[in-house]
């Protein structure tokens, strides 16, 4: 069953603004936890998810799926995001524990 063209559009809107989002934020020192920007951003995608829930269209099997659909999506630009943290978590910890000089 393929989505409404509303709903289509909606998931796209908010894969393109979530990204922005994601793509806004500026990496500082000192960085904040792993853990901690695993809530920032599951706070994000909640906020997301809700405000794109008054707007989904369509029977409430149509609302469901659309709304599961962008949940995935956002997953995969949040994973995403987060892995390039952790990556710069990584590298900020060397920054910090230089290797020992013998």
């Amino acid at each position: 069953m393929a989505f409404l063209q509303t709903n289509k559009n909606l998931i796209s809107t908010g894969m393109k603004e979530f990204n922005v989002l994601l793509k806004q934020q500026v990496f500082n020192d000192p960085p904040v936890s792993e853990e901690a920007m695993v809530t920032v951003v599951d706070d994000w995608m909640n906020f997301y998810i809700n405000y794109y829930r008054r707007q989904v269209t369509g029977e409430q099997e149509e609302q469901d799926r659309a709304l599961q659909q962008l949940q995935q999506e956002l997953n995969t630009l949040a994973n995403t995001f987060l892995a390039k943290y952790r990556a710069f978590l990584k590298s900020h910890e060397h920054l910090n524990h230089p290797l020992p000089s013998f």
